[in-house]
């Protein structure tokens, strides 16, 4: 190629990069224009989909574009995450991932198909979700010290319901069979609203759970709630001590719910987004549903993307020493 050659050539590259530079903020200043997709890593029902709808339901009043859920299971969440993490970085598909799915995943899943921080953009934290030690309305102990005695001694009879491996309710669980030093029969669902159905009818001993997913059943009287794993009792479950009052102060665990981006995905559109979930969080009755079902929500300086990324930074620096022994 002669030298006019090559100037063109040079030419239309420049061309193409001014084009792209202009087109970018264009599209985003745009975005959206069309429907967007919320994956949400588990089954119908559980708290990680309630939250999401909640949230991203006021969203799409801001957004003026529908937020459609779509609910992947498989995996403990990270089926749907890896999926998530393929899908293109221009804002159309989002996913509401959690303390399991953005941490406890990297030591439980040594050939993990993305990595929660180089795999995504954090756009914000939606709620926190405390743990609760959970059980059968006919399980014979009848308070915590009970509880912990009768499965130290039944621990190979005993089962414990969980959302798959790496899950919130898996992850809470291990912490607490660590803490107890018992290994009892874990038994998998395609998400926490499957595993407390079973619970509820009685198919399981007990389980680890976000306190979204307990409420109404502890209220309804269909299940046990021994305790809640936090330093202070929480307003929707009063009546229910904290594990320290219960006499195991050593299991301390508090879940939380944040929406991701493929990463790449514009800081325009990112900033878009963590608008419109701050907006939703402050709104009177989105508040009142989340605080209603015992969710903790976040405070102003905990709500931007930088905050998130720092959260899933330290949360699996905490979560890796405890489970990788397990994984």
């Amino acid at each position: 190629m002669n030298w006019y050659g090559r100037s063109l050539a040079g030419a239309s590259l420049a061309l193409a990069a001014l084009l792209s530079a202009v087109v970018a903020p264009a599209r985003a200043q745009d975005y959206p224009t069309r429907s967007i997709t919320m994956i949400v890593p588990f089954a119908a029902g559980g708290p990680t989909d309630v939250i999401a709808r909640i949230v991203t339901g006021h969203m799409a009043q801001t957004l003026g574009q529908s937020i459609i859920i779509e609910n992947v299971v498989g995996a403990g969440g990270t089926t749907a995450s890896a999926r998530a993490a393929r899908a293109a970085n221009d804002g159309y598909t989002l996913i509401t991932g959690h303390m399991g799915t953005h941490a406890a995943s990297v030591p439980l899943y040594p050939n993990l198909a993305y990595h929660p921080e180089k795999s995504f953009e954090p756009v914000g934290l939606l709620a926190g979700t405390p743990i609760l030690i959970l059980a059968r309305k006919d399980f014979p102990p009848k308070d915590l010290k009970e509880f912990v005695t009768y499965v130290k001694a039944n621990a190979e009879k005993v089962n414990a319901a969980h959302a798959g491996v790496g899950s919130v309710s898996h992850v809470s669980c291990q912490l607490l069979n660590s803490v107890l030093g018992i290994e009892p029969v874990g038994v998998p669902f395609n998400g926490t609203g499957p595993a407390m159905n079973a619970l509820v009818a009685g198919q399981v001993d007990y389980m680890c759970d976000q306190i979204v997913n307990a409420v109404p059943q502890i209220n309804a009287g269909t299940i046990k709630a021994y305790a809640i794993a936090t330093p202070e009792r929480n307003p929707s479950l009063p009546n229910v001590p904290t594990t320290a009052e219960a006499g195991l102060p050593a299991f301390q665990a508090q879940a939380w719910n944040a929406i991701f981006a493929p990463k790449g995905t514009p800081a325009p559109i990112i900033a878009k987004l963590n608008a419109a979930a701050v907006k939703a969080l402050d709104d009177e009755t989105v508040r009142k549903r989340l605080l209603e079902l015992g969710s903790v929500i976040p405070q102003p300086a905990d709500r931007s993307p930088e905050a998130l990324g720092t959260l899933v930074n330290n949360e699996i620096k905490k979560w890796t020493p405890v489970l990788k022994p397990a994984g």
